[in-house]
């Protein structure tokens, strides 16, 4: 019987898990979400460009199926899902996602609106020159190969990479505890700047930038707009980012209008998503000054934008779109890669280019090293070849008479086995081309080739002279006067900082503002004058509502004591009952909205608890920027903020303080008792042995205390004074015909 419990071990827990997570990240890290900094591609990039050149794929050559090239992928070198294969491959076919596709693609392989690719089983594939480029001297020992998963093959552990590719095409990926975001560049400026590395081995990044790596060149185009010192500072830490904005212009119209036809967007922003966003916001009232967006797209983008007002410049239209879209975006630069040694590390361009340089001149050497294995072979043969044409009779008879006439050959004219195995091999067709001529001058050749490869070999200076030869070959290819050289993004400076007054921009129009009982908020069109006019849910009613103009705030001030500020043209509006308004602050189910008024930041405002605790606020000092609010009321534990009234100007001297609570009993004393102040509890305004604060108000002596009756007149009581007393005194019952609510009414 199978002792099962030999192969049964105890180990705790932690331990078990952080190995086995450990192992995890390693992997991701190395094997799928970093690139090398040599070759710039990750494993499955790696594969599936060198199974393409197993199948002969070549530029010139036929396409073939997709699905074939993922078949050989997964099964010799990449044994996961054939989705994630399809789509590696599908990206480096994507003009608009690589800036030199490394596969020239034929058939849908999506587009910049977001559209998925075909089926790889209807879509066909080859290499583009770019590829090749890479590939170019891998089978000449100019890279280490080891097994495959299975053992029964060999793969490349890194390409040749006659370009950095890295920096050319970039990369993005995520892995446990890193990432990595590099965004593609300028082929003949990184070869440039590649070239002055070799001269000026410790060149600066501000000299990088300023004479060769102007910033990143994105398939898309666009206008790069980081201020150059940033720009600098990212390269020479490898951590930064690049502002970049869509490409647009101002195109005349008939009758004096205009219209923005944005031509060029952002890297890797879906143009389909972006018109969806902005006809989102044109919807919600989110863009003032654009009336409408539309698509005239063809094989180019053309995304034409038409103003509400032809009164508005089209810069500042396009500022405003440049900050509430993706028209404008930032493309983050990480430069996180595997080393030679395979260590994930932060580079900075300098060192990203140098390791590329270290990894052309190892692939230099070990292609010398190759081609002079290859010539001393060649010369051994050779020089075989002339003893087998002197003694021509002599070899035919040994190969026509002996027995064994390779060891005879060998033994006669003092042959290696490498020669006489190549006499051997010869054929009949080629003795009449055995002209010790012809044989010494291929001779003579093959001395001075090797003589030169050996001094190259011995001179690090020759090595980086051909280096830099090799370099300027691979420009051409890429040279900035063809289409797939010149660069696509422009480098600009910042533009000035333009103040947009969207209050002065947008088009003011009269509307209500409505606040429902249950929270529900919407604006309609005019100034509703009767209440009654306006529908609610049913079980619902009014709570606030007020009149305003689309250009201006609404301030609404929570039973929390915070005060919230609401742009009136962002309001729900239309025939519905609107949104909840906790949907547009942040605001408890357990609170409430006390007051509702139009922010105009020059009044000030008796803000009170129904603990009794009150005090004096300007209106500027309540103004919320954010969703969460500010704070100004701060309530005690079981109490709420009951009271806001708005006041035109600061009260004064004359100025008196009613306040009233739930038990009935009002309190009248002057106003200037009472502080101002930005934030605090206050203090208190009036004593309640039991019951609660419900109302107060500031009058004048002259105007008397007044109050409205729940039919809506106005009451007031001449003997007010008798009500006169000291802050936070407990007062005295309330006048005759004062209202059941306890309530001076609505302003």
């Amino acid at each position: 019987m199978v002792d099962l419990t030999e192969d049964i071990f105890l180990e705790p827990l932690s331990d078990a898990l952080s190995r086995r997570y450990l192992a995890y990240a390693l992997s991701t890290i190395t094997s799928r979400a970093l690139p090398d900094v040599r070759d710039g591609m990750k494993p499955v990039q790696r594969r599936i460009i060198y199974a393409m050149l197993q199948m002969k794929l070549n530029p010139g050559g036929a396409h073939k199926k997709s699905a074939r090239v993922v078949g050989d992928v997964i099964g010799k070198y990449h044994p996961h899902g054939d989705q994630s294969i399809y789509d590696a491959l599908v990206r480096l076919a994507q003009d608009f996602a690589v800036r030199y596709p490394l596969v020239d693609g034929q058939g849908n392989f999506g587009n910049i609106d977001g559209d998925n690719a075909a089926a790889m089983r209807y879509t066909e594939t080859r290499m583009t020159e770019a590829a090749t480029l890479l590939l170019h001297g891998i089978d000449e020992d100019t890279v280490d190969f080891r097994d495959n998963y299975d053992g029964n093959d060999t793969e490349p552990t890194v390409l040749p990479a006659a370009f950095p590719n890295l920096l050319a095409n970039g990369a993005s990926g995520i892995a446990v505890g890193m990432a990595t975001s590099i965004p593609p560049h300028n082929v003949a400026e990184l070869i440039d700047a590649a070239i002055h590395i070799i001269k000026f081995p410790n060149a600066s990044a501000k000299t990088l930038v300023e004479k060769y790596v102007k910033g990143p060149d994105f398939p898309t185009g666009g206008i790069c707009i980081e201020p150059q010192e940033n720009i600098i500072e990212a390269y020479a830490t490898g951590r930064g980012g690049f502002r970049l904005r869509a490409r647009w212009q101002a195109e005349d119209l008939a009758r004096g209008k205009y219209q923005v036809v944005v031509t060029e967007i952002p890297y890797q922003v879906q143009k389909s998503k972006l018109i969806e966003k902005v006809a989102e916001l044109i919807q919600n009232r989110k863009l003032p000054l654009l009336a409408d967006i539309r698509d005239e797209s063809a094989e180019d983008v053309r995304l034409i934008l038409e103003p509400k007002s032809q009164n508005v410049d089209p810069s500042v239209l396009m500022e405003t779109l440049f900050k509430q879209t993706e028209l404008e975006t930032r493309a983050s630069l990480n430069l996180n890669v595997l080393d030679a040694r395979g260590t994930p590390r932060v580079m900075s361009l300098r060192e990203a280019l140098q390791a590329f340089l270290t990894h052309r001149k190892e692939v230099l050497v070990r292609r010398t090293n190759y081609r002079l294995g290859k010539i001393k072979h060649r010369l051994e043969i050779l020089d075989g070849y002339i003893i087998a044409f002197l003694n021509l009779d002599e070899v035919i008879r040994i190969i026509r008479y002996e027995d064994d006439p390779k060891e005879k050959l060998i033994a006669t004219f003092s042959l290696t086995d490498v020669q006489a195995e190549a006499i051997l091999n010869m054929r009949l067709r080629s003795l009449r081309k055995l002209e010790e001529m012809e044989l010494k001058r291929e001779h003579t050749a093959l001395k001075k080739e090797q003589r030169e490869l050996k001094a190259l070999l011995k001179s690090d200076d020759d090595q980086w002279k051909k280096i830099n030869g090799e370099l300027r070959d691979v420009r051409k290819v890429f040279d900035p006067k063809l289409e797939l050289g010149n660069r696509r993004t422009t480098i600009e400076d910042a533009p000035d900082e333009i103040e947009i007054d969207l209050d002065e921009l947008i088009e003011k129009e009269p509307v209500t503002v409505i606040l429902s009982e249950k929270g529900w908020m919407r604006t309609m069109k005019g100034h509703v004058e009767n209440p009654a006019d306006i529908k609610y849910k049913d079980g619902d009613r009014e709570a606030h509502f007020v009149h305003a103009m689309t250009n201006e705030k609404v301030m609404v001030f929570g039973t929390n004591g915070k005060f919230y500020t609401l742009d009136v043209r962002d309001l729900p509006g239309g025939r519905g009952h609107g949104e909840p308004i906790r949907l547009m602050v942040d605001l408890g189910n357990d609170q409430s909205i006390a007051a509702m008024f139009i922010y105009r930041g020059e009044r000030t405002l008796l803000v009170a608890s129904t603990a009794g605790h009150g005090f004096f606020v300007n209106e500027e000092d309540c103004l919320a920027t954010t969703k969460k609010g500010k704070q100004v009321l701060n309530v005690a534990g079981g109490a709420e903020a009951i009271v806001c009234r708005v006041m035109a100007e600061p009260p004064g001297k004359e100025a008196m303080l009613g306040s009233v609570g739930s038990n009935r009993k009002l309190l009248i004393f002057p106003a200037e008792e009472l502080p101002v102040m930005s934030r605090g509890k206050g203090v208190l305004l009036q004593k309640f042995s039991s019951g609660m604060l419900v109302d107060a108000k500031v009058f004048g002596k002259k105007e008397g205390l007044s109050w409205k009756d729940r039919a809506g007149r106005i009451q007031s009581e001449a003997k007010w004074k008798d009500w006169v007393g000291k802050r936070a005194q407990a007062g005295k019952i309330v006048p005759k015909g004062f209202p059941r609510a306890v309530s001076f009414g609505r302003d």
